[in-house]
């Protein structure tokens, strides 16, 4: 199984007034790591897969230590926990190599933009993430 790792940079606007990073940004973290391992990664090259659109379901966080501003980059860890007919469930931990910061996981459900609806997964798309597939979500 793999896992799709996302270096993050932080941005000086990301703190909070107690010199945190604040709770809303990690959701862009989330956000950013997300559509990297959704379109950046999608199989073949002019495959259709996941550019349709997706919309979230549902977002779950743990907010686990503060991350303080500095210069290096943490690293978002994202895997697929479930996979349905018509959504999919992505685990994540914001993280370094001595800690992790935030789990959370994230609904996602493919989107036909042009028909605005959501659209079942296709058959190129749930082989793509079934590389992804661990149904063990991260432990917190």
């Amino acid at each position: 199984m793999a896992r799709h790792l996302y270096s993050c940079p932080l941005r000086w606007s990301d703190m909070d007034a107690f010199g945190h990073v604040n709770n809303v940004v990690f959701l862009r973290y989330l956000e950013e790591a997300r559509i990297d391992f959704m379109f950046r990664l999608a199989p073949g090259d002019g495959s259709p897969s996941f550019a349709g659109g997706s919309v979230v379901a549902r977002h779950e966080i743990d907010y686990v230590r503060p991350l303080v501003h500095r210069h290096a980059p943490v690293t978002v860890e994202s895997w697929v926990t479930k996979i349905g007919a018509a959504s999919l469930t992505i685990a994540y931990e914001i993280k370094d190599p001595e800690q992790v910061y935030v789990r959370a996981s994230t609904i996602v459900v493919p989107y036909d933009l042009a028909e605005e609806r959501p659209r079942r997964i296709t058959a190129e798309e749930k082989l793509f993430l079934q590389e992804y597939l661990d149904q063990e979500p991260a432990a917190v």
